[in-house]
């Protein structure tokens, strides 16, 4: 198959005429983000079962033709672990080009691990083992070599044929429609914007601190992340995470008592030095924001291993109805973050949900009920 290489305001027009007579395409990006706060959005490859091409954002100044064709709601994006793809589009125009099919959140439904790499599923649908020559390529270099051109294109190659494999499997089993919650899901853009004032909740380790020094964590952790978007610099950059709450604890004064605490950056002194104290003083003499905790059984009892076992056995049970591996469906952290009440549960969203999470959670009201019935369990509904 020709790649098609798009440079040129000219073939960027022909090839959203083309994107338009397609209900469904695939895609794909390169980006570098190493460096930046931000990805730097270096290629952009998409295909159908009858064309592929490499558009070249770097060398077209007006993407805007390019979106529109893109975001067309008549056509389905189909993407790999889609998230940073789409954090690229929302950063470009502020728009989630929808609807999207990602590959990695439908494999499960057939059977595959949570989260399995785009690697994985290339070789079991088609048997070919993904060349990683260029993967620490740097794809702002310009001009691009064949082989580089090549090897992006191939990406989006194999995932149409995927997909089409994929669809024709879902449609089989009756699964195509679950599958539509968690896409919906993806149009949220609070999954691709962090919000200076929330990042704090971000830092692991941020459960051992309290008063001052949370309230100091919560501080800096702010003024991290607005610093490193407004000059664009990877947030580590600026303070790493562990320093973060290493300031918390020293409380440091003075530029001088900063420079002595193990580990931070000269340059981060000499350019920061003085509003970090300052930041710190301030937050120092406020309470803190809460840290509310998800809740949590307050230890494993005989009746807790019990409850999460009959949970369990619901799990299994449409597990086994659906020919799904029941990890797919909830393992046991699942099952206890249920139990919990985290809002965050698994269970709780999309086609998990529907299958047993409903169920689960009726069972918990006690709104459902299991008996044994000729070797069986049911579950069905309390009589009122």
């Amino acid at each position: 198959m020709t790649i098609q290489y798009i440079d040129t305001p000219e073939q960027l027009q022909a090839l959203c005429v083309q994107i338009g007579r397609h209900d469904w395409i695939a895609l794909d990006t390169e980006f570098l983000r190493e460096k930046t706060y931000y990805p730097k959005f270096c290629l952009l490859q998409i295909a159908t079962p009858d064309w592929v091409a490499c558009i070249d954002p770097l060398a077209i100044a007006d993407l805007s033709p390019l979106f529109e064709a893109i975001y067309n709601p008549a056509i389905v994006k189909v993407l790999h672990s889609c998230r940073q793809d789409l954090e690229i589009f929302y950063q470009l125009s502020g728009k989630i080009p929808m609807p999207v099919f990602d590959t990695q959140i439908a494999a499960p439904l057939l059977g595959f691990q949570e989260n399995p790499g785009y690697a994985m599923l290339v070789s079991s649908f088609l048997n070919v083992n993904l060349s990683k020559a260029h993967t620490r390529t740097d794809w702002s270099v310009r001009p691009l070599s064949p082989e580089q051109i090549e090897y992006a294109a191939d990406d989006v190659i194999y995932l149409c044929k995927i997909y089409t494999l994929m669809c024709e499997q879902l449609y089989k089993l009756g699964r195509l429609d679950w599958l539509n919650a968690d896409f919906a899901l993806l149009n949220n853009p609070e999954l691709y914007q962090l919000s200076p004032e929330n990042a704090w909740l971000r830092i692991r380790g941020k459960n051992k601190l309290t008063g001052k020094q949370l309230s100091i964590m919560q501080a800096l952790t702010e003024w991290r992340e607005r610093t490193a978007q407004q000059e664009n610099k990877p947030r580590n950059w600026l303070l790493a995470d562990d320093m973060l709450l290493e300031l918390a604890k020293l409380q440091p004064v003075t530029v001088a008592d900063l420079a002595k605490v193990r580990n931070i950056g000269e340059r981060t002194v000499n350019r920061y030095g003085k509003t970090l104290c300052e930041l710190i003083d301030v937050a120092r003499q406020r309470p803190p924001k809460p840290l509310v905790e998800k809740g949590k059984p307050q230890k494993k009892t005989q009746q807790t291993e019990a409850i999460l076992d009959v949970l369990g056995a619901v799990v299994r049970i449409r597990a086994e109805e659906n020919s799904l591996n029941p990890i797919i469906l909830a393992t046991r952290n699942d099952l206890e973050q249920l139990l919990a009440g985290d809002d965050d549960c698994l269970l709780l969203q999309g086609w998990r949900y529907n299958m047993a999470g409903r169920e689960l959670q009726g069972l918990l009201r006690g709104d459902y009920s299991l008996r044994l019935r000729d070797d069986a369990v049911e579950i069905s509904p309390v009589s009122a």
